[in-house]
């Protein structure tokens, strides 16, 4: 009999074949696998545990197009046993950008780059989906770096000849984050039409690219949680004011559409739940105050009927000002508010999400289904095979990865 170092069947380039995936029990038949380990099937995809690396802006984007730092980067967790990827923020305009470096799916030859990495990451079992965005009043800023080197007190506005479009930033009012950036348009209802056909066309590219799921970005202050924010959307027309309903209205009927274009595949959205403002949420008169986790429950319950499949839960980001009392699982409480008003909607918890046990916990308590992890996976790429080691349950590393791990259990032959 042949012994061969078998490849992955129809991939790209030779990879060897993982059996069984990366990032699965080595042995299926155990009952006691934790809930982080178990898969989740959303339409008809399968995701092979319930640990997602979060979209995380790298500000390394060529005009846009994903460059080999983002196949690293990516790539780096499909092989390391993450059960989701969801790609950074995606500009779907060009002035949609939070920085000049940010990522973009607004022209047909951004398609090439990504499906590389799409298909370097199925290649490894993993699936992988991607975050479609426009920044709102917070575009046309600098990559974090840049700012730093730049001093404190200085304008975070990217100028023209930074590459930034300081005269181009746009949202639902003429009401900027803070003193040091862009002073944005009001958008008028012809050019919310046109960003919503914007929204329709890079899905089309994320077909042609091949991921597997797409999440819609409205929450940390940009352009989507601007409008559903009163600190943020002072208009007068049917997008604005006191009435929820006007509030939510851009958002629902584009993510609608989107779901019309993304028929089969599982949509995402991700939402800030509170916007840490001070003071309650509404007054004692019923005045909404600030965008906070009543409204943020009202709006789940209409994408729920929309069809989205997953609500990723975070929070702030609109607020210049905004406190936040940083701790463990900071976001977990909102998320778990979500979840018990809505209890067949799957909720992603994220947020200073760290420990394997708080995570298992998280689910085991039905607070959440997913655990989404970004800074804590750029400290440690590999917490997946590190949670399973905490929890004494045995997940299969990549073979190549595979003596690193000899304290795990071994897959019996």
């Amino acid at each position: 009999m042949a012994h061969i170092n078998k490849p992955v069947p129809g991939a790209y380039q030779y990879f060897p074949l993982n059996e069984p995936e990366i990032g699965t029990a080595l042995h299926p038949e155990d009952s006691k696998k934790p809930l982080l380990f178990q898969s989740l099937t959303l339409k008809d995809v399968t995701f092979k545990n319930r640990i997602f690396a979060a979209p995380m802006c790298q500000y390394s984007s060529d005009n846009g197009h994903a460059t080999d730092w983002h196949l690293v980067h990516i790539g780096g967790f499909a092989t390391r046993g993450v059960g989701a990827i969801c790609l950074e923020a995606t500009a779907v305009v060009p002035e949609g950008r939070i920085s000049p470096e940010d990522a973009g799916l607004w022209t047909d030859s951004q398609i090439e780059p990504l499906a590389r990495i799409v298909k370097f990451c199925h290649a490894q079992g993993t699936k992988v989906g991607i975050q479609l965005a426009h920044a709102g009043r917070k575009a046309s800023t600098r990559a974090p770096w840049v700012q730093y080197k730049a001093g404190r007190g200085v304008s975070h506005t990217a100028l023209d000849d930074e590459g930034g479009w300081p005269k181009r930033v746009y949202g639902p009012s003429q009401v900027s984050f803070a003193d040091n950036y862009p002073d944005p348009i009001e958008m008028t209802e012809k050019e919310m039409e046109d960003l919503e056909n914007n929204f329709k066309s890079s899905i089309e590219r994320c077909k042609q690219a091949g991921f597997d799921f797409i999440e819609i970005h409205a929450a940390h202050g940009y352009l989507l949680h601007n409008f559903v924010s009163p600190l943020s959307n002072t208009r007068t027309d049917t997008f604005g004011g006191q009435a929820l309903d006007n509030r939510l209205r851009f958002l629902l009927r584009l993510t609608k559409a989107c779901r019309d274009s993304w028929v089969d595949k599982p949509l995402f959205v991700r939402i800030s739940a509170t916007d840490w403002a001070e003071g309650p949420e509404k007054d004692d008169q019923g005045r909404w105050l600030q965008w906070g986790i009543e409204q943020s429950t009202i709006l789940v319950g209409k994408l729920k009927e929309i069809g989205v499949d997953l609500i990723d839960c975070s929070s702030g980001g609109n607020w210049a000002r905004q406190k936040i009392a940083l701790k463990p699982g900071y976001q977990v409480p909102f998320a778990e508010a979500i979840k018990k008003a809505h209890p067949d909607v799957i909720v992603g918890a994220v947020g200073l999400i760290t420990d394997p046990h708080q995570a298992e916990a998280i689910l085991q308590e039905k607070q959440a289904d997913v655990i989404f992890l970004a800074r804590e996976l750029m400290r440690n790429p590999h917490w997946a095979l590190s949670a399973a080691h905490q929890l004494q349950f045995g997940i299969k590393a990549a073979n190549q990865y595979e003596r690193a791990w000899d304290e795990l259990p071994k897959l019996k032959l």
